[in-house]
């Protein structure tokens, strides 16, 4: 087949020089996805060399407390991905000898893992004949055959995974599927692609009607929920108090304590002191709050931050602890490490 020949020959001159493509390691090849998820791969690359030093096999990742590893993982974003990395590593102890798993169907049955990862993995890994398609597969496919179909619409999506399946060979599927990944990282950009440097751009039915630009069909993004909170930022002697988040969102992770707020008014204030009393924590909110916006891909927190004193020292609780901002010691929200990082509280 042309297109894989082609290909194929352009990426192993071509392709860039990253530490996962030098190990055929499923569990190293497996923490390189799951870091990639929605992660550039200059930000990337430190936290996987530090994670491996730290977790160099899935036995080791698969027995670490969870706050191990989401302290490794702090910086990175989107902790739900450790969290199930982690609950995953246990399983394959538990129920694999500590070996992955290079059955499909029981690899995605592990927490956290999709159709995109278990392919990546099992094709690179151990050289299974499965697909992968993710933003920069979606967006080849789509120009070189004019497919008018979004990943991010369920539609568009079955039509592509099809096709991607369809176009999986037998044998280097390994090799196959990252020099899809690769042509779009680095050449079939979303805007301004380099056609020029492209190696198949003769084969491209988008670049042949001059179209290119106009594959594949932005679908509307949605607006991110707007989440209201009051917090505090409690420092003494140098050091600052954090609160461990509990529910759902970002749970096991620290920032200055806070609660949700159904509105933004008067009230605001007054709704922070109680929450600060739950915690058992005395505290006077002195002077004015100050704004603070911070935004998430789904979601646009609006932040009404006071500076507190506290009168006495804090509980003895476990969800309760004086940090100091330069050694942290535990994984903190992005709000909070933006807020460290200011020294004063301020953004």
């Amino acid at each position: 087949m042309p297109l894989r020949r082609r290909l194929l020959g352009w990426y192993r001159r071509r392709r860039r020089d990253l530490p996962w493509r030098r190990t055929t390691d499923p569990y190293r090849i497996w923490v390189s996805e799951v870091m990639l998820q929605q992660t550039r791969v200059a930000t990337a690359v430190p936290f996987y060399q530090t994670f491996l030093e730290r977790f160099p096999d899935v036995e080791a990742l698969g027995r670490a407390p969870v706050s191990d590893v989401l302290a490794a993982w702090a910086g990175l974003g989107y902790y739900r991905r450790a969290r199930h990395l982690h609950a995953a590593a246990g399983v394959v102890v538990r129920e694999h000898r500590g070996l992955l798993p290079d059955d499909p169907e029981t690899f995605a049955r592990l927490p956290g893992v999709g159709r995109y990862t278990t392919g990546a993995v099992l094709s690179m890994g151990f050289g299974q004949p499965l697909p992968v398609l993710d933003g920069n597969v979606a967006r080849v496919l789509s120009r070189m055959f004019m497919l008018d179909a979004a990943v991010r619409d369920p539609r568009g999506a079955k039509r592509l995974w099809a096709l991607a399946e369809a176009l999986v060979p037998r044998r280097g599927a390994g090799d196959w599927n990252q020099a899809l990944m690769e042509l779009g990282a680095t050449v079939c950009a979303p805007r301004v692609p380099q056609c020029g440097r492209c190696p198949v751009r003769a084969l491209c039915r988008a670049h042949a009607a001059d179209a290119v630009e106009r594959y594949p069909p932005v679908p509307p993004r949605r607006r991110p929920q707007i989440v209201r909170l009051a917090a505090a930022w409690i420092e003494r002697g140098g050091r600052v108090l954090m609160a461990r988040r509990e529910g759902r969102l970002l749970e096991g992770l620290w920032e200055p304590p806070a609660v949700e707020l159904d509105g933004a008014g008067r009230g605001d204030r007054a709704a922070l002191a109680r929450r600060l009393a739950e915690l058992g924590l005395d505290v006077r909110l002195v002077g004015r709050a100050r704004e603070i916006r911070h935004l998430l891909t789904h979601r646009d927190f609006r932040v009404r931050f006071w500076r507190g004193t506290a009168n006495g020292a804090a509980p003895a609780r476990r969800a309760l602890r004086w940090i100091d901002p330069e050694r942290p010691g535990v994984p903190l929200t992005g709000l909070a490490r933006r807020l460290v990082k200011s020294n004063d509280g301020a953004s």
